[in-house]
């Protein structure tokens, strides 16, 4: 009872107090008694907080959604029209994408509806409804029925998500499903009702040189001059429900999308962002923040930098190649730069003696509350524990998934146990799903030999950042049978192996026998990988989970920040964030204003290096400066600009409004300074960068001669 009491009175404290601005991923729901609509106002914003969010009636919220599996998306027309990042959609073009019909390189534009492309397992998710269960999970804490710390889990949530669909008004409504999310760590519970749609069409991207302007090079940097949009289509059926890709859908009718606006923009402008924030780690510990740059951060760091230098010699000596691990380098390349960026923010920005101070500040104000006292030291000794195994197991996770060539257990043990029992039936349908892996991993996106490379370059990779105690039993047979020529080895697995090629299969599958399967190379290389993971995850497992610890920890630092409010870490759920359009001095005399121009494009243009290529057409359109309606007050071009609004990994793609609400540019990125951000915010150095929506205009209009997309939206000049 008293637990529960400290909890009710801790996130009423939460919810009464001001809101701070700039830093923050604000709930929608609490806007209200958080007071953050207020501070909001002052900041500039004209519209009431129902004109955000109104769980009755209609409201910006309805308007965004979540784009794919990680990205967030804005509704910009009457008739379903979807603007997120150029990155966001890169998997659907890429798979839209050959040599014939590059659209990487192209780029795309549906002339007509009919030309709009179909994409499979692509979707769009509105929030539809949010529940408050804390309640109702306290209450099963409470009976027995879970226990607090498996409440905290996603077996537990998931049915708890299903149970109250069952019961509501919603269930069998298309395309609704439901997920339960804890807050604040299990502070507080959501129910999330989701409207799903899942006739999702790719209508216009421009090309790869535009949209993806400056790569790896440019990304997480500033200045930027990257157009980075693609725009999609929601289809529905003809009574506007959610269905299933049919040429009978018609173009979803939206009760809600964004006006434009192309006014332009001045520093200390109202700013506001909706989207799905991936994750953050803002109440981490100084040893919890360590532990993350020595494991997750380090690994990524070490193993990915050996697989993309495998893949980016390929891909420049090969147009397929490109095409086909497009999407795979830019996803692996990403969070790479972040880590790497990151670890030495952590360093510069002082992160470690940032958290060492809050924590100092934390002992002092639990003496004598016993429910917070010793907290932070039970779970650094937590810590201290689980770095070692918790390393093994992230350079291990990251050698595993970059290797793709993987002949599978299961589809082999039943085929073993179909022999035995000498079942035809049975070896018919392990044949089947045998024939349907090889399938899976021949796929069009991958290149046999190019992986060979990868598992070439990453083996004697993951020996050198591991001890030899560390590392699977596959270690020993190089060593063995292959005289430590890890080449061999791995020529050995790509060669011979039942998966290795059509031949190999198809001559097992005429005679299937065990003694093939238990020799099969790859077989054994997967199994030894698997079984050092899978026995590092028992030491890992067997340390104590410091959730409760957090939970209390986190409750404890909302008290003692009053008056300063709290929010929770962002769990790819909506949020809102707000701030101003602003420059930034990263470093003693060095000043980033806070915008681009088309003008950066040009100068730096390198026809040499493919990731400064500037298309023939847009340095054209450039160059004769005939800009029109979307052009600054001096005549130049704007490109890219800078907020201070809190986003993170899921906001790609998310609306930047004004104080209107009306769309004055799409996030795409951050800043290098900031890369600590999703672990302490920094007022001074944390932007958001944000292509200026007069570039996406400019680009589909003039250059991609979409006129007929132009005309379905609401832009406003003045």
């Amino acid at each position: 009872m008293k637990v529960k009491f400290l909890i009710i009175v801790a996130f009423a404290t939460l919810c009464s107090l001001a809101s701070k601005a700039d830093e923050g991923m604000w709930l929608l729901q609490l806007m209200q008694q958080q007071n953050s609509i207020d501070m909001m106002k002052k900041q500039g914003l004209k519209l009431d907080a129902s004109a955000i969010y109104n769980p009755n009636g209609v409201s910006l919220k309805d308007a965004v959604g979540i784009f794919g599996g990680g990205c967030t998306g804005e509704i910009i027309s009457p008739n379903g029209l979807v603007l997120t990042n150029h990155h966001c959609g890169y998997g659907a073009i890429q798979a839209h994408s050959s040599v014939e019909h590059d659209y990487l390189t192209d780029g795309f534009w549906a002339a007509t509806l009919a030309d709009e492309l179909p994409n499979e397992r692509l979707s769009f998710r509105f929030v539809h409804r949010i529940v408050d269960i804390t309640d109702l999970v306290n209450e099963q804490i409470k009976s027995g029925v879970v226990t607090e710390i498996n409440s905290l889990t996603r077996p537990y949530l998931n049915k708890l998500a299903q149970d109250e669909l069952a019961k509501s008004d919603l269930n069998g409504k298309p395309g609704i499903v439901a997920q339960a999310y804890p807050f604040y760590a299990g502070n507080k519970f959501y129910l999330i009702y989701y409207k799903v749609y899942t006739d999702v069409r790719m209508v216009a991207v421009p090309p790869s040189s535009i949209g993806k302007f400056g790569g790896e090079t440019d990304n997480w940097m500033w200045p930027r001059h990257t157009c980075d949009f693609s725009v999609f289509r929601i289809y529905a059926d003809k009574n506007g429900e959610p269905a299933d890709y049919s040429p009978e859908n018609v173009p979803l009718s939206t009760p809600k999308y964004l006006n434009i606006s192309i006014k332009g923009l001045n520093e200390g402008d109202y700013a506001m962002i909706l989207g799905f924030p991936g994750s953050t780690s803002r109440y981490l510990t100084e040893s919890e923040v360590t532990e993350r740059m020595y494991t997750t951060n380090q690994s990524r760091i070490d193993m990915r930098t050996v697989r993309l230098d495998v893949l980016r010699e390929a891909m420049a000596k090969s147009d397929k190649t490109r095409i086909q691990y497009a999407s795979k380098f830019a996803g692996s390349s990403n969070y790479w730069k972040n880590s790497i960026g990151m670890n030495q923010a952590i360093a510069d920005n002082k992160v470690l003696e940032t958290k060492a101070e809050v924590e100092k500040q934390f002992k002092a104000f639990a003496q004598g509350k016993p429910e917070y006292e010793g907290v932070v030291d039970k779970i650094n000794a937590i810590v201290e524990k689980s770095i070692p195994v918790e390393r093994q197991i992230d350079y291990l996770s990251e050698f595993y998934s970059a290797i793709e060539f993987r002949t599978p257990e299961e589809p082999m043990k039943k085929m073993k146990e179909a022999i035995t029992n000498k079942d035809n039936a049975a070896i018919a349908e392990a044949k089947e799903l045998i024939r349907a892996q090889y399938a899976r991993i021949h796929n069009k996106d991958y290149d046999h030999e190019v992986d060979r490379q990868v598992a070439k370059a990453m083996i004697p990779a993951l020996a050198k950042a591991l001890s030899s105690s560390e590392l699977p039993s596959f270690y020993q047979i190089i060593a063995r049978d292959f005289k430590g020529n890890v080449d061999a080895y791995v020529d050995n697995i790509y060669n011979n192996s039942i998966l290795a090629n059509e031949a190999n299969l198809e001559k097992f599958l005429k005679k299937p026998n065990i003694k093939a399967i238990d020799k099969d190379p790859s077989l054994a290389f997967i199994s030894s990988t698997m079984d050092c993971i899978s026995k590092a995850m028992d030491v890992y497992g067997e340390i104590e989970d410091p959730s409760l610890l957090h939970k209390a920890y986190i409750r404890g630092l909302s008290e003692m920040k009053q008056p300063t409010p709290s929010y929770p870490d962002a769990n790819f759920t909506m949020r809102l964030t707000y701030g101003n359009v602003k420059s930034y001095d990263p470093k003693d005399g060095v000043h980033y204003k806070y915008y681009t121009t088309g003008d950066g494009v040009l100068q730096k243009e390198n026809p040499d290096d493919p990731e400064f290529v500037v298309p023939a057409k847009l340095k054209e359109l450039l160059q004769k400066r005939d800009f029109g309606r979307y052009a600054m007050k001096d005549g130049s071009l704007p490109a890219c600009f800078l907020t201070t609004n809190d986003i993170t990994g899921g906001n790609s793609g998310s609306p930047v409004m004004n104080d209107n609400g009306e769309l004055i540019g799409i996030a795409f990125d951050g800043n290098w300074e900031s890369l600590s951000g999703d672990i302490n915010f920094d007022d001074n150095l944390q932007r958001c960068i944000a292509v200026d929506i007069r570039y996406v205009l400019f680009v589909i209009d003039k250059l991609g001669g979409a006129q007929r997309l132009i005309n379905e939206m609401t832009i406003n000049e003045q």
